[in-house]
């Protein structure tokens, strides 16, 4: 039985595009159904897939696996040839730390600058609580690459780039200054074929959520 990832709208669920991500890039073979979120009667849809309510979730014959970080880990342990996170102790270990951080970190970037792809890309003003969520973004990409090279965090792409894809999208759209380093960062995840996929999707979604397109 093929894997089958439940998502939510292209265009503004960021925790969809992480394992999405992680699992094209990889090579892995999988189904997928795309539900609105944030809209009458979506919650209810979901609830038939997902016992948290909320997308994206994995369903493997039996298994069901939501919330994105552990989709990706799923996916990492029933395929470990695609390599998902390092092979190095040390940089599986870091790669796994920053992972989690983004996965429960860095509100204020988020509240301020929600995901929408269809939105044509320019600076708007952060707080400074943003700002700060940028800055250190911008160091753990930077430390990532003096450490372990490029194009991407470790090197080739995997699960610690899935997880900051999102925040990929969120400085592009909305025009975030980052270092050059980062610069070239965000250019290598922009320029995989799967984004260019992910993207080409969610610019053509007719559903529109109010709260998400910040002008």
């Amino acid at each position: 039985m093929a894997l089958r990832l439940i998502l939510g709208s292209k265009n503004y669920s960021s925790w969809s595009l992480r394992p999405w991500l992680a699992m094209k890039v990889a090579g892995i073979a999988f189904e997928e159904t795309v539900l609105p979120i944030y809209m009458p009667g979506a919650r209810e849809k979901i609830l038939e897939y997902s016992p948290s309510g909320k997308v994206p979730v994995l369903i493997d014959g039996a298994v069901r696996v939501w919330e994105s970080l552990a989709i990706i880990e799923y996916a990492a342990e029933r395929f470990p040839a695609a390599g998902l996170w390092p092979q190095r102790s040390e940089a599986r270990a870091h790669a796994r730390a920053i992972a989690n951080e983004m996965n429960g970190g860095f509100l204020p970037l988020r509240r301020n600058c929600p995901m929408n792809m269809r939105r044509a890309p320019g600076p708007i003003d952060l707080p400074a609580d943003a700002l700060a969520s940028v800055a250190r973004i911008d160091e753990i990409w930077t430390d990532c690459r003096a450490r372990h090279g490029g194009p991407f965090l470790f090197g080739a792409f995997g699960a610690a780039d899935a997880m900051y894809a999102p925040v990929v999208s969120r400085f592009h759209t909305y025009g975030v200054a980052v270092g050059p380093i980062a610069r070239a960062y965000m250019d290598a995840v922009m320029s995989l074929p799967a984004w260019a996929a992910w993207r080409a999707a969610a610019v053509e979604e007719t559903w529109v959520l109010p709260e998400f397109e910040i002008a």
